[in-house]
Order: C-alpha cells, then sequence, then structure tokens
C-alpha cells in the first residue's frame, strides 16, 4: 500500500468517525430537548414526548423538523420560548452531547 493509499484510507476513516459523531450527537441533542422542552410544556409524559420528537427528527435532513416540531407544540400551549431561545438552546444541547459522547464514548 502506497503513502497516497495510505493517506485516503486516513482521510475516510476520519470522515466515517465524524459522521458517526455527528449522527450519536445529534440524536442525543434531539433527546436532551424533547426533555427541556416537556418540562417547558408542563408534560408528565417525557418520554412519550422524546419519541415524538425523534419521530419528526427523521421527517428531513437537518435540525428544522426538530425546530418546527418544539416551535409548533410551544405555540400550542402558550409556552413562551423566542425562535432565538429554542435554537440557542439546541445549540447548546448539541455541545453537551458532543462532550458527553467524546468522554463516555
Amino acid at each position: 500500500m502506497s503513502t497516497f493509499d495510505k493517506r485516503e484510507d486516513a482521510y475516510e476513516n476520519k470522515f466515517v468517525h465524524d459522521e458517526t459523531l455527528r449522527f450519536k450527537a445529534t440524536a442525543r441533542r434531539d433527546k436532551l430537548l424533547a426533555l427541556w422542552a416537556a418540562e417547558k410544556l408542563g408534560r408528565a409524559d417525557a418520554q412519550a414526548y422524546v419519541a415524538e420528537v425523534i419521530a419528526a427528527s427523521i421527517e428531513e435532513t437537518g435540525d428544522e423538523d426538530v425546530f418546527r416540531k418544539i416551535r409548533g407544540d410551544f405555540d400550542a400551549a402558550g409556552v413562551g420560548q423566542s425562535d432565538h431561545q429554542i435554537r440557542r438552546t439546541m445549540d447548546a444541547l448539541l455541545t453537551r452531547a458532543v462532550a458527553e459522547i467524546k468522554t463516555t464514548g
């Protein structure tokens, strides 16, 4: 195997690792976000709400499907959270999720 082939394999392995980390972190973030939102919504069935948010997260690529789910539920329940507050929480929870995954694996 040439040096070029080894370098190519290293880049491919790093890409796979990064994508796996991103997937795990996003999934963990969505769970943490759902728990946060369930508390704001006063839902006693937090785990059921987590399942609803996870189901919404597979509608499309990216974060907009999750944001729309939370925004819609907050609006329907009269919860006073701005779009900025929701997105800021999403960002903070993603940072926390990445840190947790790097720590625990």
